[in-house]
């Protein structure tokens, strides 16, 4: 253990890992542990949780309402990337890690504190995620990662940990998910969910209700963008932190967003998990669908194009690399002329887009129409064919 090594500075979650982790830094280290509750849209998950980190040994609590600094630099711009891990993760979970980085190294200097301390274990993606966020901002500050550290081997050792120290928990071993929650999302992993043959528990839902008990009547709703952001939820503008929590609302209440997988996490082993995202299925389906009449086809390829690639990044941890800050900026440009309307039906766990228009929409009725024009010319199709072509006839005469 370092002796030099006075404070450091916890992400504190309130919940099983955390929490045993705060007492067990402070006894392991002989060290004052500060803690560090980012709000990033728990909502009443975050009652009392200072007072919690305090009685639990914590020289200072800090409880930060990130919400709309999460909405409006993290969310919206891997949104204007249409980012998806994997076909299917929209990354609610890795995109928090950089912003809750940024305030454990922000605190650790105006703490004086020589470490940052999570609560990733050895086998997962976040503590890569945490670690070289903070090596990007600040490599002078040290890492503790009591997974990779203490003789705990799994989450019913810190049970019984939490048990014999008199640390209360809202997990039990009948409810034994690992979950993250936020503006975004919320994951669910351990459990039954170990097995990928068996089917997720009922209390595996958190933001959606089940496609099932989704009303029979559809909804629909407008969704207005400015540059590939979001500004509007049926003409009424809102802040980003806000129009997140929209559309959370209306995609949960129609079973919107739910995703039940098999990934591949960046450390090499597969892990099932249960995420559900509804305001972000929401606002992915809009987005594309607005791209379709305002970006270039070119363009668009170029980015699409990108997307797999950006999507790692976020998923593997480099949101502060070079790499993904240089392609964040072309997406940025690309998204330049996403301005307009969407309007989409919200219906038994699907977001279906019903009509788009822009001021900068790229679609010509009249190139476009089956009815009689005078725009184009048909016969000029046979030469563009027959260019098209060339390679394919010198290949098939090989």
């Amino acid at each position: 253990m370092s002796k030099d090594i006075k404070k450091v500075v916890l992400a504190y979650s309130g919940g099983l890992d955390t929490s045993v982790i705060l007492a067990w830094i402070k006894e392991t280290y002989d060290c004052e542990v500060v803690t560090l509750t980012a709000d990033l849209g728990q909502g009443e998950e975050l009652d009392g949780i200072d007072e919690k980190a305090l009685k639990t040994g914590a020289v200072k609590a800090y409880v930060e309402d990130l919400q709309e600094e999460f909405a409006r630099d993290f969310i919206f711009p891997m949104f204007r990337a249409g980012a998806i891990y994997e076909g299917r993760y929209m990354l609610g979970t890795s995109i928090a890690r950089p912003l809750i980085s940024k305030r454990l190294v922000e605190i650790a200097h105006a703490e004086g504190a020589q470490a940052v301390a999570h609560g990733a274990t050895g086998k997962g993606n976040d503590q890569v995620r945490f670690e070289l966020a903070t090596a990007a901002l600040d490599p002078t500050l040290k890492t503790i990662a009591p997974w990779r550290e203490w003789d705990l081997k799994s989450r019913t050792d810190c049970i019984s940990f939490a048990e014999a120290h008199g640390i209360e928990t809202p997990m039990s071993h009948a409810k034994p998910y690992s979950c993250d929650r936020n503006l975004l999302h919320c994951s669910f992993e351990g459990g039954e969910l170990e097995d990928p043959w068996s089917e997720p528990g009922p209390f595996s839902h958190a933001m959606c209700v089940s496609v099932e008990e989704a009303p029979d009547e559809a909804e629909v709703i407008t969704i207005d963008f400015e540059k590939g952001d979001p500004v509007a939820i049926d003409g009424e503008k809102l802040s980003p932190a806000s129009i997140m929590l929209k559309l959370n609302e209306l995609g949960g209440k129609h079973g919107i967003g739910r995703v039940d997988m098999v990934e591949n996490r960046f450390v090499g082993m597969k892990s099932r998990g249960v995420y559900e995202t509804p305001g972000g299925a929401i606002l992915f389906a809009a987005h594309r669908d607005l791209e379709g009449v305002t970006m270039d086809r070119e363009l668009m390829s170029l980015r699409d194009s990108l997307i797999p690639r950006y999507a790692e990044m976020v998923y593997n941890g480099y949101w502060y690399a070079p790499e993904r800050e240089a392609i964040q900026a072309f997406i940025d440009k690309s998204q330049e002329h996403v301005t307009g309307t969407v309007r989409l039906k919200l219906y038994k766990g699907q977001a279906i887009p019903l009509g788009r228009k822009s001021p900068y929409s790229l679609y010509d009725a009249s190139l476009a129409t089956f009815e009689a024009e005078d725009v184009y010319n048909q016969a000029d199709a046979a030469g563009f064919i027959t260019l098209q072509g060339l390679r394919l006839r010198g290949f098939a005469k090989k």
